[in-house]
């Protein structure tokens, strides 16, 4: 290869990831909260956080455009998207049908290695909901879903499934696990590891879709009770 060829690729592979990685960043700053839902975006502060130009940042925000994470309104500007509860609701319907599939995929197919890794999450995550610490059954309830849905093995379901859960993390309202939600969310991952080891496709897929449903309803229920919460504040 010659050294013209050589540095144009090395251009080539710059141009091309670097507005990948602010892509990955930017989404990162959104999803922890470091960049506030419904907030306008300063490109402009942005590209000198990064040591960068305006064009990367507009591209990354472009990718995250397609993904739902951020809206551009003309003549405003880009936005982080907020999320309505009604959009929400749609998404959990969505996801409910994701999961449920993903969870009847992986009980055609699953090995030990699978089923004791799904019983290890159980494990801990019992552990964590008996002492009421959600600020660890919290990661260890996002790794117990994603999972199942990776194991499944297919790749369209698990792309998809991800997006929803990105978009879902824009929909903040509060601390929606408290008290003895997390056992009872808990007793739902019980039924479905049971579904799964039992290889019971059809119980997998049922389990899995009234876990997200039954999620759908708490955050429903924790909405309300903010928004009545916020009222008499008033």
């Amino acid at each position: 290869m010659s050294s013209s060829s050589a540095a144009h690729d090395v251009s080539f592979l710059r141009l091309t990831s670097l507005p990948m990685l602010l892509e990955r960043e930017i989404e990162s700053m959104i999803l922890d909260g470091r960049l506030s839902i419904g907030g306008r975006i300063n490109e402009n502060q942005l590209a000198a956080t990064f040591g960068v130009s305006r064009g990367p940042v507009r591209e990354a925000l472009r990718s995250l455009e397609a993904l739902g994470l951020v809206e551009l309104l003309p003549n405003r500007g880009v936005f982080i998207r907020s999320l309505d509860i009604a959009q929400v609701v749609e998404m959990y319907g969505v996801r409910a049908a994701l999961f449920g599939y993903a969870a009847q995929l992986l009980a055609s197919r699953s090995d030990a290695g699978e089923l004791a890794r799904l019983r290890t999450l159980l494990d801990e995550m019992t552990q964590a909901a008996q002492a009421h610490d959600f600020d660890r059954y919290y990661p260890l309830n996002f790794a117990f879903h994603d999972f199942i849905v990776e194991q499944a093995g297919n790749g369209v379901l698990t792309a998809q499934y991800r997006g929803l859960v990105k978009q879902l993390r824009l929909y903040r309202a509060g601390n929606l696990m408290t008290g003895n939600t997390l056992e009872l969310s808990n007793e739902e991952h019980a039924r479905i590891v049971a579904a799964i080891e039992q290889r019971d496709p059809i119980a997998a897929y049922q389990t899995s879709f009234d876990h997200v449903e039954r999620g759908k309803e708490r955050l429903l229920a924790r909405s309300v009770s903010l928004a009545r919460a916020e009222e008499r504040r008033a």
